[in-house]
């Protein structure tokens, strides 16, 4: 017997080791039982789980031993059948079953399924962690003699690692699987702000009219009061959100953003609310949604105007009494959350069309915020250029700069797509750059003017720097772009993606310029 605890010693430090890597868990546990035999033998070991929703059924998730068989991987119990059974979940206390249990009592796990003799040895032992009970953990072995009670305590211990090994394996995965998902699901719907850390941006903004916004943004940010932000596409609402959430007494908390015009229609509830699984096809597990993600923190509606009709209401109820009932559940949840909204659209237009209701335009605009559009505060632009080319640098390596020449031509712009069109148009440069120093922002600001309306184009040259005509600024522009991709055109690779035009746009474009390519 010493030899035979010094394996279960050796066995048991081997198993939580390897549980320690959170394994795949039917890994896992055809390692528990093939270890578990040097201390017990059997010839069929199987785990049985709870199946899913049917707490009065158990079926086998890992078995082996020369007696696994596909019928014995494919085998359910119903407990209604199997009282014994049922009494070892709910006692919690493993049981070794007698040549008298197999003739007069209820019979075998496996009956009908494998041809055991009648007094064959077999023993069940609980699975269960914490409040938890997960199923069971059975051993067959087709010769006639019992289990004896020390070996009965063996696996009665090895079942509680087992089950913990179920609990903390599930649990890691599904976490991990959940924030992969919510990273996933961030990236896609995120918008093209600012990248990096922007907020350090605003806060050194010379702006006045912006700095006077972002005083009364630090004073409202400590109240929790809710926040309707609003300002064009591209002014950098999720910026001053964000500046909103780390300047609040919810800091520490969850900043969690949703973009109400990206999703579909027919998901959104769900993404905000939750669903509980079998709410509808396709929910195969339980989703907690937006706003219990944000429970502690901020939650974050972006074009909040384009909610339906319906989902306004729910939201006016969670911010009137902090409760909403999941999709598919009668469950009421209570969350504690603060609310911060932007919408580019006018709302007040949209409540006198019916499309808004005017109670929760009511609810959302305690304390409205407006930023001005990048035009009205060119004063910025040193700080947003050298914010850009900081994190395209650290991509790329190329570390260009915009001398005063450029930055002119920056001031002197319109756009009409704000931050992020700024944006845009820097990387552009950078990555048709072909040295380190200045980077050429003419062509790049040509091709953006294409997209935009006509505009009188000044003859003369800003700091003595000659300015060639649009045409010939497009031509080169495109031209990069062409020698860039190899004169591909189509495709993911081609000059049409890199530039950001369909390829029947730039094809219309080179003909008139009289620049060839290839498809």
């Amino acid at each position: 017997m010493a030899r035979d605890i010094l394996d279960l010693t050796r066995e048991l430090g081997e198993l939580g080791a390897l549980l320690a890597e959170l394994p795949d868990l039917d890994d896992f546990l055809e390692a528990g039982l093939a270890w578990l035999a040097a201390v017990a033998p059997y010839d069929l070991a199987t785990i049985w789980q709870i199946d899913g929703d049917q707490a009065d059924r158990l079926k086998v998730r890992v078995a082996r031993g020369t007696l696994t068989s596909r019928k014995v991987l494919e085998h359910t119990v119903e407990l209604g059948h199997h009282p014994e059974l049922k009494r070892v979940l709910t006692s919690r206390a493993p049981r070794i079953n007698t040549a008298h249990d197999h003739a007069e009592g209820e019979g075998d796990i496996f009956d009908g399924v494998l041809a055991l003799l009648p007094g064959h040895s077999c023993m069940v032992a609980p699975l269960y962690a914490g409040e938890r009970t997960l199923g069971l953990l059975s051993l067959d072995r087709n010769v006639c003699e019992t289990y004896s009670t020390e070996v009965l305590h063996v696996v009665e211990l090895f079942a509680r690692l087992l089950a913990m090994g179920m609990l903390v394996t599930t649990q890691a995965r599904r976490l991990t699987a959940l924030y992969q998902e919510e990273k996933a699901r961030n990236e896609i719907l995120r918008a093209d702000v600012v990248p990096g850390d922007p907020v350090s941006v605003l806060e050194a903004t010379r702006n006045p009219e912006l700095r006077s916004t972002v005083a009364q943004a630090r004073a409202v940010a400590v109240s929790g009061s809710a926040v309707l932000i609003r300002g064009e596409t591209g002014t950098g609402k999720e910026v001053m959100a964000l500046a909103l959430h780390r300047w609040s007494e919810r800091h520490e908390g969850p900043f969690i953003r949703v973009n109400c015009a990206a999703i579909p229609e027919g998901m959104l509830e769900s993404e905000l609310f939750g669903h509980v699984k079998g709410a509808y096809t396709g929910a195969v597990r339980e989703r907690e949604g937006r706003f219990r993600a944000a429970h502690g923190g901020t939650l974050f509606l972006d074009e909040i105007g384009e909610l339906s009709p319906a989902l306004q209401a729910k939201l006016l109820r969670v911010l009137q009494e902090g409760t909403f009932e999941p999709v598919g559940s009668d469950r009421t949840t209570k969350v504690d959350v603060r609310i911060l909204a932007a919408t580019n659209l006018d709302l007040e237009e949209a409540i006198r069309k019916k499309t808004f209701r005017e109670d929760l335009y009511y609810r959302i605009n305690v304390f409205p915020l407006t930023l001005p559009p990048l035009a009205a505060r060119t004063e910025d632009l040193p700080l947003l250029v050298e914010h850009f080319l900081g994190r395209f640098r650290q991509r790329t390596t190329k570390a260009l700069k915009v001398g005063k020449a450029g930055m002119q031509l920056l001031a002197d712009y319109p756009w009409p797509g704000n931050i992020r069109e700024l944006g845009n148009v820097l990387e552009r440069a950078v990555i048709l750059a072909t040295s380190q120093g200045l980077a050429d922002l003419t062509p790049m600001l040509a091709l953006a003017q294409l997209g935009n309306a006509p505009r009188s184009v000044s003859a003369a040259s800003p700091a003595g720097v000659p300015v060639v005509s649009l045409d010939e600024a497009t031509r080169r522009h495109i031209r990069q772009a062409l020698d860039a991709t190899g004169g591909k055109i189509y495709g993911p690779e081609g000059a049409a993606a890199l530039l950001g035009l369909k390829p029947s746009t730039l094809q219309s474009k080179m003909k008139k310029l009289r620049l060839k390519g290839k498809a």
